[in-house]
């Protein structure tokens, strides 16, 4: 992952393409993501808030005449060759099997020959932030580019999900690739997980978001997430035994709950409860938002972190550490962990004419107290995926 500026990686994406195939490239852009609140509700057909980052991943490309695709990853000085056709996603390194899934399922809608690209971001890998995602949408970004096929951002999150699926066999939802593609600058996103229909909700002036890294990763596909998905649809098949109209927790009631838990395991049951009470966090907080009541909208995100800490058990210690110093630290509205869990970042609310000061304080705490390097980022809401000439 590189520490460059948008500009300076766009500039070392040309030179390097340039040199490497003796064309000038167009460059596919697409954000890493915050999410704001709507933890682990986006696979249960729920409700879920992020937004773009201005942090991105950015596809140098051009077309190639013999139906290959040549991928240089220059964070990994790593350059590979996808035969046309290849079925075999496990011949490929992880990053390079993003490639060809994301070939692969463009290829199933328009024809798409070969291509070079050259491959570089400054999204945090492994943070939470959706490098993944922000990975497969520049890619689909330019495949379309080079497909001649008109951009459905929709569209395109619904083929980078079931890529990702096929490179990594993680069942990750909707919420990162959409995300990515679709973001406006200047919003969050409101997001039904199940209708794909979005509301854009201006961030006030008034308010900052700071991504907090807390320099622990994790690997999603072994952090249990899968386990957790499972835990979410046991709990729906034991509900379903009374309501057949059930099919995902988004259409339980509390009261519903409730009722069906003495024929759920315990693990399910504080999952669904996680997924339920989350949902109506979401819907909160896009109308708190949105009316700039920033002291309540901060209170939600504290309780969703208490909720993923102790229903859903995807936070860590260092998660949960640099959240309870973010919140004792004059300036903030609240804190809560993003992203699957397990290690990776947080996020905070803060007075934007305070977050100059609160900042340093918080990252300076944090190192002390942890012995980890935290690195604090004052992200930008940012546009989904575009392309540049």
């Amino acid at each position: 992952m590189s520490t460059l500026s948008r500009d300076e990686l766009q500039d070392v994406l040309r030179r390097r393409f340039q040199d490497r195939f003796g064309a000038a490239p167009r460059l596919a852009l697409a954000p890493g993501r915050v999410n704001l609140i709507g933890e682990h509700t986006d696979y249960n057909d729920g409700f879920v808030m992020p937004m773009a980052i201005d942090r991105e991943i950015v596809v140098a490309f051009g077309e190639r005449s013999d139906g290959q695709i040549v991928a240089h990853a220059t964070d990994f000085d790593l350059e590979l060759t996808i035969l046309t056709g290849d079925p075999d996603l496990n011949a490929y390194p992880h990053w390079m099997r993003y490639v060809a899934a994301v070939a692969r399922a463009v290829r199933e809608r328009a024809p798409l020959g070969g291509a070079n690209l050259v491959i570089a971001g400054n999204v945090p890998v492994g943070a939470g932030l959706s490098s993944s995602a922000a990975l497969g949408v520049a890619l689909a970004r330019a495949f379309t580019e080079l497909a001649e096929r008109a951009w459905d951002p929709v569209e395109a999150a619904m083929l980078v999900q079931s890529a990702e699926f096929e490179a990594t066999g993680v069942r990750c939802g909707i919420m990162d690739p959409y995300a990515s593609a679709a973001a406006r600058a200047g919003s969050a996103i409101w997001l039904d997980c199940r209708s794909l229909q979005a509301r854009y909700v201006p961030i006030p002036r008034e308010a900052a978001f700071v991504v907090m890294d807390t320099a622990t990763r994790r690997t999603l596909a072994s952090s249990a997430y899968n386990e957790r998905r499972a835990a979410c649809e046991r709990a729906v098949a034991a509900i379903r035994e009374s309501d057949p109209s059930v099919t995902a927790l988004r259409d339980v009631q509390p009261e519903q709950l409730a009722g069906a838990r003495g024929r759920m395991d315990v693990e399910a049951y504080m999952r669904a409860s996680h997924v339920i009470e989350e949902n109506g966090r979401v819907l909160a907080f896009a109308e708190v938002l949105a009316s700039g009541n920033l002291d309540r909208a901060g209170a939600l995100m504290d309780a969703s972190h208490a909720s993923l800490r102790e229903l859903y058990q995807v936070s860590s210690a260092e998660l949960n550490l640099i959240t309870e110093i973010a919140r004792a630290t004059p300036g903030c509205f609240g804190a809560r962990m993003t992203g699957a869990g397990f290690g990776g970042c947080a996020v905070a609310l803060v007075d934007a004419a305070r977050v100059a000061e609160w900042a340093p304080e918080v990252e300076n705490q944090y190192r002390v107290r942890s012995g980890k390097p935290g690195t604090l980022l004052h992200v930008i809401p940012s546009d989904g995926a575009h392309v540049v000439d």
